[in-house]
């Protein structure tokens, strides 16, 4: 091996290294959404006031990434912007809103497990699509992950098992399960910087009129409600997309989205500490199960990969990944 070789190598390491520090950063952001969220309602800020101000916010910060970037994104066709507004003005504003108005009823630990049923469900909607084959270990990931979301639910524990907690946590899943699947058409269609900044503006639109016309919308937050709402856009949003974003560039998507099922550990774990929730023993065990079918599904995807002689990570990504990439940002 020459000099050239080892310089090239130890700039691989370095690269993948700073892309796995990137989506873990990434994962930790969004896993505070449900921190925040709780600690904005404890201030008095509604739900459809934090959710407009937040789109509001994050798009208006991802224009002007759009706009400051070094290299302009080619223009896509207008039926492509089309949809991708309407991703987030419909799916993506109606996901949101499942999954912050669940907090307003459970725990977050209980909510941020309940969302994280998607990566199944998104496997299932593809197998029926046709876009994926059915294999015997797809099915054995999908029925591990069933048993995990029964025990999380059936599982007791010291949180506030509200029934309309749990279904409001289950919607959250299912339409981001939808809008994922609807978005891959789009995704590899326009810069994922530009989509992204399309889709928030589309649910900033829906949700501010939403709530200007149902009286529900609220400016007068305080200085502390207004910081969490800030937080939420910033930390948990535009921040954590930006940061997988320039991971997965290093790492590539399938492992990009393996490291980012730290995030409900990272939820759980700081809604122990700083919220005082817990889960049963039996809870935890379903939470085990549900974030190990997902690394099964994603790290066999991954093999697959390789197996074929692919050398470079696919776009942005297809398949049931449960990445929170720009068509995949929840909540």
């Amino acid at each position: 091996m020459t000099d050239n070789d080892d310089v090239a190598s130890a700039a691989s390491t370095d690269g993948r290294r700073a892309g796995i520090a990137l989506c873990l950063v990434s994962a930790c952001g969004f896993a505070l959404m449900a921190i925040f969220a709780k600690q904005a309602y404890a201030e008095g800020v509604g739900v459809t006031s934090l959710l407009a101000a937040r789109f509001v916010l994050a798009a208006a910060v991802f224009w002007a990434i759009v706009g400051l970037r070094h290299t302009s994104p080619a223009r896509p066709p207008r039926r492509v912007v089309l949809a991708a507004v309407a991703l987030g003005a419909i799916g993506y504003s109606v996901q949101a809103g499942f999954f912050f108005s669940a907090l307003q009823h459970i725990d977050a630990s209980l909510t941020s497990l309940l969302l994280y049923t998607f990566p199944a469900l998104v496997c299932v909607g593809a197998v029926l699509l046709g876009r994926e084959r059915f294999e015997a270990w797809k099915a054995g990931a999908l029925v591990v992950a069933s048993a995990g979301t029964a025990l999380v639910l059936l599982g007791g524990g010291s949180g506030d098992l509200q029934a309309k907690g749990v279904l409001l946590g289950l919607g959250a899943g299912i339409t981001y399960s939808v809008y994922i699947l609807v978005a891959e058409v789009v995704v590899g269609r326009v810069d994922a910087w530009l989509f992204s900044a399309l889709v928030a503006s589309g649910a900033a639109v829906t949700l501010t009129l939403t709530g200007a016309v149902g009286g529900s919308l609220e400016l007068d937050l305080g200085a502390a409600g207004w910081s969490w709402i800030v937080a939420i856009a910033l930390v948990c949003t535009v921040m954590p997309i930006s940061t997988f974003l320039l991971g997965m560039a290093r790492v590539g998507s399938s492992t990009a989205s393996i490291v980012s099922t730290v995030e409900p550990l990272v939820t759980v774990s700081l809604a122990v500490v700083l919220l005082g929730e817990s889960l049963g023993p039996a809870q935890v065990l379903g939470g085990a199960l549900v974030i190990g079918a997902v690394i099964a599904l994603q790290s066999r995807r991954a093999e697959q990969s390789v197996s074929v002689g692919l050398d470079v990570a696919p776009p942005s990504p297809p398949g049931p990944a449960p990445a929170r990439t720009p068509a995949r940002e929840a909540a």
